[in-house]
């Protein structure tokens, strides 16, 4: 019953992707997914390297200097606005609890857990956004970002450079199962925010009962 509708949207995202402006598109999305919206570009970067295969490395470079900027936005919004934006942001996307143990794993893994959060479900803006409020240094976090950020959407881009074809002609005969795939990345990328922290019973865990006083010292 869902394949047909299904279809049609793949049918239709295929035919923006190779749209003039899809370009200006992506670097949007991925500007602003990275410091406040919350569905991730990755989507139409892979279906965008799908209708020009021959632009795949070009797209993935837009994508991630048009993320790590967006990451710069995130990186202000929770330096100077956390109390007037930034706590408002969070709550809206459901971040709010994971807040302040983002911020204990920056102050104890540094740019490695911008690079994790970059390169991995975990929404990328809970982690610029948390990055500002405790003043990660600035050129470690842009260059963490650049790692992470480039791991994930030139792997994007080289994957549908070499394989661009036998990749489309797959998702064209399997698009259900593709879909399914990809909602089950997606919940396992929230179950893995979810478990940030850890167990919170975990005396091992040096963040698991991080609270927003102990994120703010």
């Amino acid at each position: 019953m869902l394949m047909k509708p299904l279809r049609g949207l793949y049918d239709w995202t295929m035919e923006k992707a190779a749209h003039p402006h899809a370009q200006g598109w992506l670097a949007f999305f991925c500007f602003v997914e990275a410091s406040f919206f919350p569905i991730p570009p990755h989507p139409l970067l892979g279906l965008m390297c799908l209708a020009e295969p021959q632009k795949a490395l070009r797209f993935g470079i837009i994508a991630t200097l048009s993320s790590v900027a967006g990451g710069l936005f995130g990186y202000f919004i929770g330096w100077g606005l956390y109390d007037l934006v930034g706590e408002w942001l969070l709550g809206l996307l459901g971040l709010t609890d994971s807040f302040p143990q983002a911020a204990c794993y920056l102050k104890q893994y540094d740019w490695e857990a911008i690079v994790i959060a970059g390169a991995t479900p975990i929404p990328f803006k809970l982690m610029t956004i948390t990055a500002g409020f405790i003043s990660m240094n600035l050129v470690t976090f842009t260059l963490a970002s650049l790692a992470g950020r480039g791991m994930i959407f030139f792997t994007v881009g080289l994957l549908f450079r070499i394989f661009g074809a036998p990749i489309k002609r797959f998702i064209d005969e399997y698009l259900g199962l593709v879909t399914t795939a990809f909602v089950v990345l997606v919940v396992g990328g929230i179950l893995v925010l979810t478990q940030f922290g850890g167990d919170k019973d975990d005396a091992s865990d040096p963040c698991a009962n991080a609270t927003l006083e102990s994120a703010a010292g």
